[in-house]
């Protein structure tokens, strides 16, 4: 047995304890939440509930609650946030991560400004905007206003990515008789796909998790997640809002976990790199 053998050993132990313990600190805070969702009464000052009920998430599934709408709605906003942000950040970050050109901080400043400005003075020119052309109070407006705070974060992700992406792998291709479409799907695509993914994880979650554009462009009429949860937790219906809570989250948790090999970094060809 090699000498390496033992500290290749302890390195792997150490990755899963800190996994696992990744794992607990992430699904602690849920218990409270689960434990409030399936309460009937629970009253101080008793440690745990005096009765139990599945009535809240019995609730959440009715047409009564229109949880189901709002997360039809919510989903389809959010994927269609994070598709359109990825192809607007994936030539954007080309054009700022691989060129330099004058006025270039410039550029990178602009990008940003949607961030920086507030969202809310922002949002009200663009609602007398969509007002006039007939995109207030539908999804297509609120998919277009949840654009301004996500495309600045994939666009930087994206450049930063191409930051540390050589297009000699391109170049090749080209020579070997590969045409645009070709190269970009099986060399520029495979390279650049882990740093998209996390860009694309970001845009869902900003979109998913938006309250006041959506709430300003949507009117009302637009019912996400974020809208029903705000209104039952000005409810007194702990448990109901507790169970929408977690409908809330567990889908954000989910996409997490399916891209924390990109987030580590591990898995990304090109990598991240300094703008």
């Amino acid at each position: 047995m090699s000498a390496a053998a033992p500290t290749d050993r302890l390195a792997r132990i150490g990755r899963q304890v800190g996994v696992a313990a990744l794992l607990v600190g992430l699904l602690v805070p849920f218990v409270p939440l689960l434990v409030w969702a399936v309460s009937r009464r629970w009253r101080y000052p008793a440690l745990v509930p005096t009765e139990f009920s599945a009535r809240a998430l019995t609730f959440l599934v009715s047409d009564r609650s229109g949880v189901v709408e709002g997360f039809r709605n919510s989903a389809i906003i959010a994927l269609t946030v994070a598709v359109l942000a990825g192809l607007v950040g994936l030539s954007a970050g080309r054009a700022l991560g691989l060129y330099r050109f004058r006025g270039k901080r410039v550029v990178q400043f602009l990008v940003l400004a949607p961030v920086i400005v507030p969202p809310l003075a922002i949002t009200l020119g663009v609602h007398v905007v969509f007002i006039r052309v007939g995109l207030a109070n539908t999804i297509p407006g609120v998919v277009l206003v949840h654009l301004i705070p996500t495309i600045p974060y994939v666009t930087l992700v994206m450049a930063s990515v191409y930051a540390n992406y050589d297009p000699a792998y391109e170049e090749q291709a080209r020579v070997l008789g590969a045409g645009p479409v070709a190269t970009f799907r099986h060399v520029t695509l495979p390279q650049v796909f882990p740093g998209l993914a996390v860009a694309g994880l970001f845009a869902f979650l900003i979109s998913w998790s938006e309250y006041i554009l959506t709430l300003l462009v949507g009117g009302g009429r637009v019912q996400t997640l974020p809208l029903l949860l705000f209104s039952f937790l000005q409810g007194t219906d702990t448990s109901v809002a507790a169970a929408l809570s977690l409908v809330f989250i567990v889908p954000a948790i989910v996409l997490l976990l399916l891209t924390t090999r990109y987030l580590a970094g591990g898995a990304s060809i090109a990598g991240f790199g300094k703008v």
